[in-house]
């Protein structure tokens, strides 16, 4: 009996150890694959915000995953070898214990104690196949988690391809109306230039050789005196004729305007620099903008349309003689007329 025991105890193998160490690895396998799941979400939800940054990090997390995924495959099949080393190992204790039985068939208290071991090894090797089974199914939720995600890349690839292809046709298009716009706007402004001189070369005409009367850049230049006593907005009697002059002349040019150009003609009033305050003109800006407006009305009582007029007053504050003699004072005090776009 003892030698048997003696025996018994020498063929007993001790595998403990490596069984815990490998079901401690899977366990923390698996929770290193959960944490490694929820942050992925997380840095794909972060990433949603920029197609660009989303891209580049998605194509890392790909990769990450994948490697892991190689590297669990490579631990599931050592768990797998060593679960095929543990079966082998039953089944040659399995074989060792029935021999061991048809040798101590008469020690039936020795054997129950084997058997007792034997199906708590038993019990053992199938909680180890449930959680390598439980492993698996998590492995394999990873694996169809990976290919959802590359289904998602591939989608906001196309998506972003698709949007980068019409900026790059709005693009176009933008550049080409802004170019055609340019032309339109050029050959409108050449159109205006062109009735501009046309009409101040009529209005020139109309009004003789008066040297009071001149053609400054784009503007036709009245003197104040001409059409207005001193410090009084109220046209003098002797304005009339002049002013029909420049009806006449706004009435030839207004019919052959296209109706395509918006134009209007501006009427700007302008003071010298010495100061007024009466109880109509507070200022020399009340003065030069009721000197502007006398005109246009006057403009609008002869058939000129008020669609076509503007009144601005500058008082002194734009000279066109910085000197301060009575001539300089004299050429300050002016109406000017300006054909311009709307």
């Amino acid at each position: 009996m003892a030698l048997a025991r003696a025996r018994r105890r020498q063929y007993t193998p001790n595998y403990w150890p490596g069984f815990v160490d490998m079901l401690s690895t899977l366990l923390l396998v698996v929770i290193f694959l959960m944490a490694m799941f929820m942050v992925t979400n997380y840095i794909i939800t972060q990433a949603a915000s920029g197609k660009d940054t989303m891209l580049s990090r998605l194509t890392r997390q790909l990769s990450e995953l994948t490697e892991l995924l190689a590297l669990e495959r490579s631990k599931k099949e050592s768990a797998e070898d060593n679960l095929s080393a543990l079966q082998a190992t039953l089944l040659n204790t399995e074989s060792e214990n029935k021999r061991l039985t048809g040798m101590l068939g008469t020690a039936s208290g020795a054997t129950e104690d084997a058997e007792g071991r034997i199906a708590a090894l038993g019990t053992k090797l199938d909680d180890q196949r449930k959680i390598t089974n439980d492993a698996l199914a998590k492995v394999e939720l990873l694996n169809q988690q990976l290919a959802a995600l590359r289904l998602q890349l591939a989608a906001l690839n196309e998506a972003l391809e698709a949007s980068e292809a019409k900026d790059k046709d709005a693009q176009a298009k933008i550049a080409d109306l802004g170019q055609r716009l340019n032309v339109a706007l050029a050959k409108k402004v050449k159109e205006l230039n062109e009735i501009r001189s046309d009409f101040f070369g009529k209005l020139r005409a109309a009004l003789g050789a008066r040297q009071d009367f001149k053609i400054v850049g784009d503007r036709f230049v009245f003197p104040s005196d001409v059409l207005f006593d001193p410090g009084s907005s109220d046209l003098k009697p002797g304005a009339a004729p002049e002013l029909n002059k420049l009806v006449t002349a706004l009435k030839e040019i207004e019919g052959n305007i296209p109706p395509d150009i918006a134009w209007v003609m501006r009427v700007d009033g302008h003071t010298d620099i010495n100061p007024i305050a009466t109880p109509e003109f507070p200022s020399n800006w009340e003065l030069s903008s009721a000197r502007a407006i006398s005109v246009v009305r006057y403009l609008m009582s002869q058939g000129i349309s008020p669609q076509h007029l503007v009144a601005a007053g500058f008082g002194e504050f734009q000279p066109i003689d910085a000197g301060s003699s009575d001539e300089a004072l004299a050429r300050n005090r002016r109406i000017e007329l300006k054909l311009t776009e709307r």
